[in-house]
């Protein structure tokens, strides 16, 4: 009889796989540091919940301006380069914002960092699909994973900040320093050379051609964008409004508000770190439309019966519920057929933003007018669009 052995990738895959790690680490702790934050900063600016969204907004306005330029600055520098130069850029810019004295000050160093923020996310995802074509399978959950890590412990680093009374600018000063010195640091361990584009034509093309029937391949891409976008949205409502939600409407503490973000990066990453066996098992779209149910429900039943421990496991539903998402809209799109090497990949990273980027004002106006409650009936609303749109992905291989 024979036993076949999975071939152990070589070292420079697997110290190449640990810097991606980094750099996903770090992109999700920078930004985590300043989202808790936010309820003092919109109460040393004095404004209201419309003012507020329309300033948060400006974090995904400025990835959505910036988004396309990463493909060209990928090809100059490669995609490593790119990913930390962004990480320092989007420290500054995250800094920038939590010193703002202005509305208008505090809106457009968001805007810049947003920027940045967006060129390191599609060179991170570029590398490490590169160090994934390397290992010869799925890896790239555990990425994202490792970004829920960095969110969650930028959220407590928050956390631990406001216990001990430190103020804004000096606990953002010091986290943006360190963790632009563990992406630095991670670069010299990525892959050398060009970034390759994956292959035209291959088995991954022809699954997601079956998974998408007859469908066109614009309808394809359109839906894949939908449902990242989604994914987007879910995270933004933890992003901009679990902490105001929660500290406003039930009246929590400054530091047990940011539980509720906390909770949602970090079912978040339970959902990451198991998604790669569960999409093996049962496939990318029994994973998505379930994930769309259990947000749904989870956080509708939060929203109908509002209590502290209950909303907060409601949000934790949600990021459980959307952990995957964007990971496989990304997967599949970059397979897709018809389409120039990377185009997929870029298309969905770009426009997934619109969900960063509609969501704080749609929901701060609807808040304004109505409550804070009414407005977050966007993130169950979000995973009824998911559980409709799940066709698009690979069911289980066979």
């Amino acid at each position: 009889m024979t036993v076949e052995i999975e071939a152990r990738p070589l070292p420079a895959a697997r110290h190449a796989r640990a810097a991606v790690a980094v750099l996903f680490f770090t992109n999700g702790a920078l930004f985590a540091n300043l989202l808790p934050r936010y309820p003092q900063i919109k109460e040393d600016l004095a404004i209201g919940n419309g003012a507020y969204g329309l300033a948060v907004a400006a974090f995904p306005a400025g990835a959505i301006t910036a988004g396309l330029a990463a493909g060209v600055l990928i090809r100059r520098m490669g995609s490593a380069r790119v990913a930390v130069l962004g990480t320092l850029l989007t420290g500054a810019g995250i800094l920038a914002a939590g010193l703002a004295p202005s509305v208008a000050l505090f809106a457009t160093a968001l805007f810049l960092a947003g920027a940045m923020d967006a060129l390191t996310d599609v060179a991170q995802n570029a590398h490490g699909l590169r160090v994934q074509r390397l290992y010869g399978r799925s890896i790239l959950n555990s990425f994202h994973a490792i970004w829920s890590i960095g969110a969650v412990t930028g959220g407590l680093m928050a956390a631990g900040a406001m216990t001990l009374d430190l103020s804004l600018g000096l606990h953002l000063a010091v986290s943006a320093a360190v963790l632009v010195a563990a992406a630095a640091a991670a670069l010299r361990f990525c892959l050398p050379g060009p970034d390759n584009p994956p292959e035209e034509t291959g088995p991954e093309q022809r699954n997601t051609e079956r998974a998408s029937g007859n469908a066109h391949v614009g309808y394809v891409l359109a839906a894949l964008v939908l449902i990242a976008t989604a994914g987007t949205l879910v995270e933004d409502a933890g992003n901009s409004w679990a902490a105001l939600y929660l500290n406003d409407a039930l009246h929590a503490s400054a530091a047990l508000a940011a539980g509720g973000f906390i909770a949602l990066v970090g079912a978040q990453f339970i959902g990451r770190i198991i998604g790669d066996r569960l999409v093996d098992r049962f496939g990318q779209r029994a994973v998505a439309r379930a994930g769309g149910l259990i947000t749904a429900v989870g956080m509708g039943l939060a929203l109908a019966v509002p209590t502290l421990p209950g909303t907060i496991l409601g949000f934790a539903l949600a990021g459980f519920g959307v952990a995957t998402l964007v990971p496989a809209a990304m997967h599949e799109a970059d397979a897709l057929p018809g389409l120039k090497p990377g185009s997929g990949l870029t298309i969905v990273s770009w426009l997934m933003r619109l969900g960063f980027l509609l969501s704080p004002p749609v929901v701060g106006q609807v808040a304004d007018a109505t409550s804070l409650r009414t407005g977050l009936l966007v993130i169950p609303a979000a995973g009824l669009l998911v559980v409709l749109l799940a066709g698009v992905l690979r069911a289980r291989r066979g």
